[in-house]
This record gives structure tokens, sequence and C-alpha cells, in this order.
């Protein structure tokens, strides 16, 4: 059995080096990003619980599930428009 932080372990360098500190941002920036979707989604859950859901049940009918469908969906869309706007302005900005 390896050790896991050796430095015969391809997989976890631990090259102080140049190309060491870009993979960790690399990793960093990857960590980071699921940290972010995952705050999304509980950010619809939250939201779009309390635009459909009048009072908790041992089901959901059909008109709070297209609600929470819908909801979700156009909290989507305007993430995503959102998104692109941010990223055309930033194309657009002097570097």
């Amino acid at each position: 059995m390896s050790d896991r932080f050796s430095s015969d372990d391809s997989s976890f360098p631990l090259d102080s080096g140049k190309d060491g500190d870009r993979e960790l941002q690399e990793l960093l920036m990857v960590e980071k990003q699921k940290a972010q979707f995952n705050a999304q989604i509980h950010e619809f859950n939250d939201f779009c619980w309390e635009k459909c859901v009048d009072k908790p049940g041992s089901k959901i009918d059909s008109k709070t599930e297209t609600c929470i469908s819908n909801c979700v969906e156009r909290f989507i869309d305007v993430s995503l428009l959102v998104t692109n706007r941010f990223a055309q302005l930033l194309q657009k900005s002097p570097m």
C-alpha cells in the first residue's frame, strides 16, 4: 500500500515549482466551482420551495410539481442570462 502523499505519487504532486502551483490553483478553482454549483442548487431549492409549496405532505401534487419545475427552469434561465452578460462585459473590458 503506497503513501498517498509520497513524492512517488504523480496524482498528488508535492512539487513547489510553477507546475505544482498551477495544478494547485486549477484544483482549487474546480473545488470552488463545485461549491458554487452546490450553493446554487440549494438556492433553487429554497426559493422554489417557498414559492410553490403551501404545506408539506407525504406526496407532491401535480400542481406543485409543475410549479417547482417551472420555477427551477426560470431560475436557471436567469442565472445563465446573468452569467453570459458578465462574460460579455469581461470580454469587452480593457485589461
